[in-house]
């Protein structure tokens, strides 16, 4: 079952703050609560739930994509709908699915401040993530023309950015020889990516160049690939606030 994290940007601190997940159960319909996250907003004034969907503790069900998620999708009746899909990295819109599909572009609007982010799940003994290389778009020239000469299974490395205002987590996605730098990791898996680096050896982690799309926008220019061990017990956003309120657990 895939299950994804929606979140909000806080507009005074512009802090991101987990406050609901999305999921679909077995019987196939689309499923939607608030988090933590979004009850500690809440009670400061500063969350506002979603339209119709304005009881906090409840779990809302739905035959179809609630509208705050399906208007984020691209409509495959666009003429650059299948260059979109390959950019995703998948080879046929027939692989495409909602999740998959949300997961990757992270469902960002340009009008809004919404992010929804994939909850890792272990396969086969491995923690593994796709994700788009952020901030590209702030980058000087001649580092977005080394994003463009990398390919396909190329080596990437991770520097912790420790005095960034804004995120203590931050990770910079870099090259070698020469080293320059290719943008951030998404920053809500900045968090688990740190636990994961500091509890193993270092060549246990593996982030490589899934695809680079030349001809996409600069958000969907480099797709990366993180990989390392699931460790025993690890628990993927492990903070209280991305727990579904009223449930043990995530």
């Amino acid at each position: 079952m895939k299950e994804l994290v929606l979140a909000w940007r806080e507009p005074k601190k512009r802090a991101w703050i987990p406050v609901g997940k999305l999921w679909m159960d077995k019987d196939e319909k689309y499923r939607f609560a608030y988090t933590y996250g979004a009850q500690k907003a809440f009670e400061t004034d500063s969350f506002v739930p979603f339209g119709q969907m304005n009881q906090l503790d409840k779990t809302y069900v739905s035959d179809d994509l609630f509208p705050i998620f399906k208007n984020r999708l691209l409509q495959r009746s666009r003429p650059e709908y299948s260059a979109y899909v390959q950019w995703l990295g998948f080879k046929g819109d027939a692989e495409l699915s909602v999740f998959d599909e949300l997961a990757r572009t992270n469902g960002i609007r340009a009008t809004d401040s919404l992010q929804l982010f994939e909850v890792p799940q272990e396969q086969n003994g491995m923690y593994r993530v796709f994700f788009f290389s952020h901030g590209i778009s702030h980058l000087p020239q001649n580092y977005i023309d080394r994003v463009e000469k990398l390919k396909e299974g190329d080596a990437l490395y991770l520097m912790k950015d420790i005095q960034n205002g804004v995120d203590v987590s931050a990770l910079v996605l870099r090259t070698d020889d020469p080293i320059e730098i290719v943008g951030y990791c998404p920053r809500f898996y900045a968090e688990d990516f740190n636990r994961l680096i500091e509890v193993q050896p270092s060549e246990y982690v593996k982030v490589t160049v899934a695809k680079v799309n030349y001809d996409a926008p600069l958000q969907f220019r480099l797709l990366c690939k993180f990989e390392s061990p699931w460790l025993e017990g690890f628990v993927p956003f492990q903070d209280r606030d991305f727990e579904r309120i009223g449930k043990k657990g995530r």
